[in-house]
C-alpha cells in the first residue's frame, strides 16, 4: 500500500467514542471475570449480602450492556475508516478484509487464554459488515430495526430446539487441561471451549451474531448522520431518549423477571431478554454523553477516555491477566471464590489499566497492540513514541 493511506490522528479522534470505549471495557472486564465463577464442577457458592447486591447490579446494568455497546461503536468506527479510506481513492473493501484478517489472528491469540473471546465475532461480522458500506443510513436503521424485531422470536425458537450442548468448562475430563499447569493443554481447553459454546452454539452462533451485526448495523447508521459529532444539537433528543429508553427498560425488567421466575409459555415463542439489554443499554449511554456534555466529572472522563484510546490492547491484558490469575498456569484459584471477589478484582484491574492508560498515552501515540494491528492494517510502520518538544524545536532549527 502507498503512504496515502492515513489513519484518524489522536488528536482528531471524537472523545465521547473513546469514554463509552472505556465504560464498555468496565463492563466487559466485569462480566469475563466472573465468568471464572462457570469454570468447574457446579456446586452452590455461597454468597454474603456484597455479592448478592453486586450480582444483581451486574445483571442489571452491565451484563449484556456493555458488549452490544462496543459493538455498536465498532459498527460506528467502521464507518469511519471505510470513509477516510476511500477519501484517498483507495478500495475500502480490500483494506478492511485485511484488517480483518489481521483481527482474525489477534483473536486466535485472545482465544487461547479466554474462551469468551469476541474478537472472533468481530472479525467475522465485521466482513458481513462489508456488504453494507455504500447502504445508506435509512437502509441501515432499517435493517437494524428488522433484526432486533426478530431477536426475542429467534431467541425463543433456538431455545426450543433443546439442542444438547458439549459443555467443555463444566467436564471433569476437560477441567484437567484447564488445571494441568501445562501451557498447551491450557491453550487447547480455551480454544474447545470457543468452539463448542460459541462457534457452533446455535444459541451464540445465531443469537449473539443476530444481535451483533444490528448493533453494528446501528453503528455504522449512526456514523452515517456524524451523530457523536452534532451532540450538541442533540440534547433534547438526548434527554427525550433517555427518559424513553429508562421507562422501556424497566418495564421489560419487571416483565422479564416475573415471566422468568413463573415460567410463563409466551417465553417458549417470544423471549424479550435482548429487548431489556438494549434499552438498557441506549438508556446508561444516553446518560453518560448528558453526563459528558454538561463538562461534570473531566478528570474521570479523561480517564476513561485513555482506557478507551487502547480497548484492544487492555480486552487482552485483562483476559492474560485473568488465565494466570484462574488457571493452572498461574495461581489456580478458578470457581473457589465468592462473587464479590471476581467483581472487586475487575474493577481493581480496570482501574489500574486506566491509570497505566493515561500514563502511555502521554508518552507514546497508540496503544502497543492498537500500533501493531494499525500498521499491519496500513501496512506502515507509524511512529509509536510521541515526539517532545525538545525534538520538534531540533527539526524546526535544522530545517
Amino acid at each position: 500500500m502507498t503512504n496515502s493511506y492515513h489513519p484518524v490522528e489522536q488528536g482528531k479522534r471524537t472523545a465521547i467514542l473513546d469514554i463509552l470505549r472505556g465504560w464498555a471495557l468496565l463492563g466487559v472486564a466485569i462480566g469475563n471475570y466472573s465468568g471464572y465463577i462457570r469454570i468447574g464442577i457446579p456446586h452452590e457458592t455461597k454468597n454474603n449480602l456484597v455479592s448478592d447486591i453486586l450480582s444483581y447490579f451486574d445483571e442489571y446494568f452491565l451484563a449484556g450492556k456493555s458488549w452490544t455497546l462496543l459493538t455498536v461503536l465498532f459498527g460506528y468506527g467502521f464507518g469511519i475508516l471505510i470513509n477516510n479510506v476511500a477519501a484517498k481513492g483507495k478500495n475500502p473493501v480490500t483494506f478492511f478484509t485485511w484488517r480483518m484478517l489481521l483481527l482474525f489472528g489477534l483473536a486466535f491469540i485472545d482465544s487461547s487464554f479466554w474462551f469468551g473471546d469476541i474478537l472472533k465475532d468481530y472479525a467475522f461480522l465485521g466482513l458481513i459488515l462489508l456488504l453494507f458500506h455504500k447502504s445508506s443510513a435509512k437502509t441501515l436503521g432499517y435493517i437494524s430495526a428488522v433484526l432486533i424485531l426478530a431477536v426475542p422470536f429467534i431467541m425463543a425458537y433456538i431455545k426450543g430446539l433443546n439442542i444438547e450442548r458439549i459443555s467443555i468448562i463444566t467436564n471433569p475430563e476437560y477441567l484437567k487441561l484447564y488445571h494441568s499447569g501445562n501451557w498447551l493443554e491450557f491453550f487447547k481447553f480455551n480454544l474447545l471451549a470457543n468452539f463448542y459454546q460459541q462457534i457452533i452454539a446455535p444459541g451464540y452462533a445465531i443469537v449473539a451474531h443476530t444481535v451483533m451485526l444490528a448493533c453494528m448495523l446501528f453503528g455504522a447508521m449512526l456514523q452515517k448522520l456524524d451523530f457523536f459529532n452534532r451532540l450538541k444539537e442533540m440534547k433534547k433528543l438526548l434527554i427525550y431518549v433517555l427518559i424513553s429508553s429508562l421507562f422501556i427498560a424497566v418495564i421489560l425488567g419487571v416483565v422479564f423477571y416475573f415471566t422468568t421466575e413463573n415460567k410463563a409459555e409466551f417465553l417458549n415463542f417470544f423471549h424479550p431478554y435482548f429487548w431489556f439489554i438494549i434499552s438498557t443499554m441506549i438508556f446508561i449511554v444516553s446518560g453518560i454523553i448528558l453526563l459528558y456534555d454538561s463538562k461534570k466529572l473531566k478528570t474521570i472522563f479523561d480517564y476513561f477516555s485513555a482506557g478507551g484510546k487502547m480497548t484492544l490492547t487492555n480486552y487482552i491484558t485483562q483476559n492474560i491477566l485473568g488465565a494466570f490469575i484462574f488457571s493452572g498456569i498461574g495461581f489456580g484459584i478458578a470457581d473457589t471464590m465468592p462473587y464479590w471477589f471476581y467483581f472487586s478484582l475487575a474493577v481493581f484491574v480496570f482501574i489500574i489499566q486506566l491509570f497505566i492508560s493515561k500514563w502511555w498515552l502521554s508518552k507514546y501515540n497508540y496503544g502497543p497492540i492498537e500500533w501493531l494491528w494499525r500498521s499491519a492494517s496500513y501496512r506502515k510502520l507509524f511512529p509509536l513514541k510521541k515526539k517532545i518538544q525538545s525534538d520538534i524545536i531540533s527539526e524546526v532549527r535544522t530545517v
